[in-house]
């Protein structure tokens, strides 16, 4: 009778392993999309909430369609804009770099000889360090344009799945607390603590960046720099780096505003950066951290980069949140798991 028993066993557990695996083939190629469907759900839950209380009868399907059109309008409409924006200054950089006319050789012989007389012995070569560049880039803008499709359809997918989390998101936790072996009231803490964590992450980290990084370009425009956009981008990453900020960005412009002789645009741009980024940094991140969890700028801008690099260009905001949520799993543990365990 028992041996009967280990018999059903196997097979049940090894026949849902099997079918377990080709589920997982099948959703793999979905999984990005799912997750940043997840994080935006996360983070917007709150305003579904209010589209929901004004909406006739609180129809429930009525409000996600709502919510998940701000959604795209607010957010992923203006991102992908700004994407493609990024690309065709950057395509337009590779052009002037791949040909031979330089129009600015001359400046950077005269940037290179000036930094050789405060620093002695100094010596770099910076077309060459461009010509590089822009072989590295030739080589890889295939791949740069079909990252952008693929993220195009990725978005896609999530829009449907943001749909969905809205309108099915309680059911969907309620079963998930059910199927877990841990205890309901574990269960229910560690998904508000991983709530709290995305949402403090997300609008006092990365969306502080991506102001600073659009105020940077503003300013730049202003003051007639030409591929504001993609100066603004570098400036969004370098907000993410502790004691560096946006500075990476004003820092090269001003002196360069400084060594052509425009003096006045220099001061501009200098009033610009302390007060419309600056002020930016010491105040609005301060206070949307201070509603949530705190994280180290520095883990945050590894978990940017990595996250671009396995996830494409959402991965700016998705590297934040799975490290967000490794942290608070860690934290949950040492508060509720470990103290309970026999100490040898």
């Amino acid at each position: 009778m028992l041996l009967n028993r280990v018999v059903e066993y196997v097979f049940f557990f090894g026949f849902m392993g099997i079918v377990g695996y080709l589920l997982w083939l099948m959703f793999a190629p979905f999984i990005t999309a799912l997750a940043l469907a997840a994080v935006i759900v996360t983070i917007c839950y709150p305003m579904y909430e209010k589209v929901l209380d004004y909406t006739p009868r609180r129809q429930e399907t009525v409000a996600s369609l709502i919510t998940t059109l701000l959604v795209l309008i607010i957010v992923i409409l203006p991102i992908t804009w700004l994407t493609s924006v990024l690309i065709g200054e950057t395509v337009s950089i590779y052009k002037i770099l791949g040909s031979n006319q330089y129009t600015f050789s001359e400046t950077l012989n005269e940037l290179e000889d000036m930094l050789a007389s405060f620093i002695p012995g100094l010596n770099i070569d910076l077309a060459e360090y461009l010509r590089q560049s822009a072989q590295w880039f030739a080589g890889n803008l295939g791949a740069i344009f079909a990252g952008t499709a693929s993220t195009l359809f990725t978005i896609f997918i999530a829009m449907i799945g943001t749909f969905y989390f809205f309108r099915d998101g309680r059911e969907f936790t309620r079963t998930l607390i059910r199927i877990s072996p841990l205890p309901d009231g574990e269960d229910s803490l560690i998904l508000k603590r991983m709530g709290i964590a995305v949402r403090s992450v997300a609008t006092g980290v990365v969306l502080v960046a991506m102001i600073q990084g659009t105020l940077t370009a503003i300013g730049l425009t202003l003051f007639g720099f030409e591929r504001a956009i993609l100066l603004g981008t570098v400036a969004a990453l370098g907000a993410l780096i502790p004691s560096v900020g946006t500075s990476i960005v004003f820092i090269p412009t001003i002196g360069y505003l400084l060594f052509v002789g425009e003096y006045g645009s220099a001061i501009g741009l200098t009033v610009w950066a302390v007060l419309a980024v600056g002020l930016i940094d010491n105040f609005l991140g301060p206070y949307f951290m201070s509603r949530g969890a705190t994280m180290h700028p520095f883990l945050i801008l590894l978990a940017v980069l990595g996250g671009i690099v396995l996830f494409g260009p959402i991965g700016f905001i998705v590297g934040p949140v799975i490290l967000s949520l490794f942290i608070v799993l860690i934290q949950l543990y040492m508060q509720h798991i470990a103290p309970s365990e026999p100490k040898p």
